[in-house]
């Protein structure tokens, strides 16, 4: 191998899976939920999800929080319902998991997840896939009470894997997650619909990867 770079780092909702955000715009689109709400919920670092991700706060705050946030608003949907459905996970994207496989044994392979629900099972906390098969090491938001872009969970990962941050490809499909990664040194690649990150990550590597 003639890459300088020792381990690959794969997010997992929008890479491994297809994408929690679109679908989340989707959920909130569904069921009348307008945009500033969902920013309201979703988006701030001292808001319900963020809060969730970190595990501050569990299901039931917040499924409450939720409600809090939608009352007033002629929709069908809660706090409780939203869970149920997002448990359900967002269906594995295979040529993605395919790379994974594939580099086992050739790099060390870490993933980094904003998670929530830390008392579920693993399988349910990660979209459905056994990241655990998959990965080294696997960091979630959930379990260790820090969530990208914050620069620890991207160390914590680093620190596990045994190697230091520019040694490291870190894969993601949001801008802010992929910005953190880069400022403490990782080679970054933006995951799209697309299998563009799967030629980039190879040139990087210096690895040919599958292509299902």
């Amino acid at each position: 191998m003639s890459s300088r770079y020792r381990a690959a780092i794969f997010d997992i909702g929008g890479v491994l899976t297809h994408s929690p955000v679109t679908r989340i715009k989707e959920f909130c689109r569904e069921y009348g939920i307008p945009d500033e709400v969902r920013v309201a919920i979703f988006a701030p670092e001292d808001g319900p999800w963020s809060r969730f991700e970190r595990s501050e706060i569990p299901p039931e705050g917040f499924a409450e929080l939720f409600d809090r946030h939608i009352a007033g608003l002629e929709t069908p949907a809660n706090g409780r319902q939203f869970l149920e459905w997002f448990f359900q996970g967002f269906g594995e994207r295979p040529e993605m998991v395919a790379v994974v496989r594939y580099l086992r044994g050739r790099v060390k392979l870490g993933s980094i997840t904003n998670n929530v629900a830390r008392d579920e099972p693993a399988q349910r906390r990660t979209s459905g896939i056994d990241v655990h098969s998959l990965f080294d090491v696997v960091v979630e938001s959930a379990i260790v009470g820090v969530r990208k872009p914050e620069p620890r969970i991207y160390q914590i990962a680093c620190e596990q894997l045994g190697i230091e941050p520019p040694e490291a490809v870190f894969l993601d499909d949001l801008g802010a997650n992929l910005k953190g990664a880069k400022a403490l040194g990782m080679h970054t690649i933006k995951v799209d619909e697309t299998t563009r990150a799967i030629d980039e990550l190879e040139e990087a590597l210096g690895i040919p990867l599958p292509r299902l």
